[in-house]
């Protein structure tokens, strides 16, 4: 079988895969854009709840977690926020921004998708859809790839398969497989973005499935607000996902039930409402399931009058503390997204090439940097495709 020649062949057709192809379509490239799934952007599809958060107006490299940590500013600096929603604007899709700067469309996230097939269309990249990768090939300064009953060859190779986040949707390690082929190195990948499974032992937690609250979640030096959801198998929301990001097994995590409550509010509530119960006090400012259960842990019963002080700081420094030790995750089957992924060390940070191996790239999630929840990963898809499709 005789290859098709290419000037790039891109693996992947998710976020960062449609960018890159379409961008260096529109350069004048010819590009070959293979995807084992028979549709494109199928994760693209699901996020946002449907109505995909396409970024986030923070999207700063600092809002990124990598083993080398300045790796994402030249891409994130040259490619921003701005940029592509001047793009979502050029084709006419409704916005709107929600909390902590992050962007959704007003209809469904399958305009953002049939946006970037407009993109690919325009620099007439050609697809190959519904077959897997079988061969890989590279010599003569060309990369010659055979998917089903498509076999093509071009001096460039775009590595935008992702990571193994979500493999119902077909996420796989391939893009590592390829990278280690080509001398590669790869950080360990681990599930992203995911929610938290607890043991036995901590029945508190589970025995409140359904509560959400605001709280502020740490790990080691990292902190985030947002709200946290208890679930059947353990802990969700925004603050347990953004916190899973930086989690290693058997590292404990710390909740803080009351973010807004001043150093000795317990007292002062002592002194101006001395009749009121622990209890009482908490569901002032926490669901009533949830500020039973801590003050049925806490164990003051009675009421604050009745306490001394030092329960009460006792009990405050606890609630602004709580720990608890997740058993794991729920894994890359709920994962959002991988940390970890092909090492920064072996790529440039302006083009995204392989040191090593001229005319290979990678891009993406299948790369070594991961954002915070809130359409941060969206933009290091945007952003690394644009740095690649300007290589080409």
């Amino acid at each position: 079988m005789s290859a098709e020649r290419y000037d790039a062949i891109v693996l992947g057709a998710g976020a960062a895969g449609l960018m890159c192809a379409a961008l260096a379509g529109q350069r004048g490239r010819r590009v070959l854009l293979v995807d084992h799934a028979p549709e494109p952007g199928r994760k693209i599809l699901i996020s946002g709840g449907g109505r995909c958060n396409f970024t986030n107006v923070n999207a700063t490299a600092d809002r990124y977690i990598s083993a080398n940590p300045h790796f994402a500013k030249s891409a994130l600096g040259r490619y921003t926020p701005r940029d592509f929603l001047a793009l979502v604007e050029r084709h006419g899709i409704a916005w709107h921004e929600k909390t902590l700067g992050q962007l959704f469309c007003d209809g469904s996230a399958r305009e953002i998708l049939a946006m970037l097939m407009a993109e690919c269309a325009a620099g007439q990249v050609a697809f190959a859809s519904g077959a897997p990768v079988s061969a890989i090939d590279h010599g003569d300064g060309l990369f010659r790839v055979r998917a089903g009953t498509v076999s093509a060859e071009a001096p460039a190779l775009v590595l935008a398969t992702g990571g193994p986040s979500i493999p119902k949707l077909g996420a796989t390690g391939f893009a590592y497989d390829v990278a280690r082929r080509f001398g590669l190195s790869v950080v360990e990948p681990r599930p992203a973005l995911v929610p938290f499974t607890l043991g036995p032992e901590e029945t508190l937690f589970r025995s409140l499935s359904g509560v959400s609250t605001d709280v502020e979640a740490r790990c080691g030096k990292t902190a985030f607000r947002e709200a946290a959801l208890f679930t059947h198998r353990g802990l969700s929301g925004p603050a347990m996902l953004q916190i899973s990001s930086y989690w290693r097994h058997r590292q404990p995590i710390a909740v803080d039930f009351l973010p807004d409550s001043a150093t000795g509010w317990l007292i002062e509530a002592k002194r101006t409402r001395p009749r009121v119960t622990l209890r009482s006090a908490l569901a002032a400012q926490l669901p009533d399931r949830l500020a039973e259960a801590l003050a049925d842990r806490l164990a003051l019963a009675g009421e604050l009058a009745n306490l001394s002080d030092k329960a009460l700081r006792a009990a405050e420094e606890r609630l602004g503390g709580w720990s608890f030790t997740p058993s794991g995750t729920e894994g890359f089957a709920k994962a959002e997204v991988t940390v970890g992924g092909i090492a920064t060390a072996g790529l440039s940070s302006q083009t995204m090439e392989a040191r090593r191996v001229p005319g290979l790239y990678a891009i993406g999630e299948a790369v070594d940097v991961t954002g915070w929840l809130g359409g941060y990963n969206f933009q290091w898809a945007w952003a690394s495709g644009w740095a690649a499709a300007q290589a080409i």
